[in-house]
């Protein structure tokens, strides 16, 4: 697999320079392009799928993947959607299932061959790659999940922080003023308002995102539950959270760490949802600290 400076600019996206590839193992040339797949770091190294969440593309783990890329093989992709994806593979009934994007992440690895894959979600892509583990036992081999949440309303003693109402709520304020809804949530998604720009990337990347396939997407997250298929995890898990996150609360993470078994669960010092982009060093170290005590 040869390779060279690839730069990644786009909507949204700064100009980033990055050894990559977008040939590997000689995959065809409509899923590389598909889904924007960079492939980049040492060829030799364990093999790291690194998978956005709601409103955001690749972009986002760009402080993360310089600490990885020197030690693993990082491979980057936008969900159908999002980012650099190809727009026209977007299908509303495909996508209102959290299933379709799991499907597409098991595409890639087929296409691409891939192997050995820790797959790293962040948000709502932690439970994509829960089910796509289990569409593809003999290609993903380890979980990271990132500020995960299986169901986002309280159901019963279950607490996911939030009510029907408020999601409802939330749902209808994105379909009315998709823009504003980005303006406002935001930098409460992102917290850390001590640091403005970190909320003000995250705003712009929602923006990028066309409102009507925001629409689906965020109910296909919000309204999904995935706590069922947390027990049929059957490879090695991190989960990583942060002390403060709206989003996904504490005790969230520690649902998922009770039931996945055999988890690990490490707590940063940080806050907000977001912790590849307002703590990258800490979400880097945690992920190859896991590498490490499971090779």
């Amino acid at each position: 697999m040869s390779s060279g400076q690839h730069s990644t600019p786009g909507p949204g996206r700064g100009a980033t320079n990055m050894d990559a590839t977008r040939s590997p193992h000689g995959a065809p040339v409509d899923t590389r392009t598909k889904y924007d797949v960079v492939v980049l770091g040492r060829e030799d190294g364990p093999l790291l799928m690194l998978a956005h969440g709601f409103g955001c593309d690749q972009h986002l783990w760009r402080l993360v993947v310089p600490i990885l890329a020197p030690t693993c093989r990082v491979i980057l992709f936008d969900l159908i959607g999002a980012g650099r994806s190809d727009l026209s593979a977007w299908d509303d009934e495909r996508y209102a299932s959290l299933r379709g994007y799991a499907e597409d992440v098991a595409e890639i690895c087929r296409e691409l061959d891939l192997r050995d894959v820790v797959f790293v979600g962040h948000s709502v892509s932690a439970m994509i790659g829960v089910l796509a583990a289990a569409l593809e036992p003999e290609r993903i081999a380890k979980l990271v999940l990132v500020t995960p949440s299986p169901r986002y309303i309280d159901d019963g003693e279950y607490r996911g922080g939030f009510s029907q109402e408020d999601i409802d709520e939330l749902l209808e304020s994105l379909d009315s003023n998709y823009l504003g809804w980005s303006r406002t949530m935001a930098p409460v998604i992102m917290g850390n308002p001590d640091r403005p720009e970190l909320g003000a990337e995250l705003t712009n990347a929602f923006c990028q995102m066309q409102p009507r396939i925001a629409q689906v997407f965020a109910r296909t997250t919000f309204l999904s539950d995935s706590r069922a298929d947390l027990a049929t995890v059957a490879v090695p898990t991190l989960i990583i959270q942060c002390v403060q996150d709206v989003i996904a609360p504490p005790e969230v993470g520690a649902y998922v760490h009770a039931a996945i078994p055999g988890s690990h669960l490490v707590t940063l010092a940080a806050t907000g949802h977001c912790p590849q982009l307002s703590a990258p060093v800490d979400t880097a170290a945690a992920i190859l600290d896991f590498l490490a005590a499971t090779a």
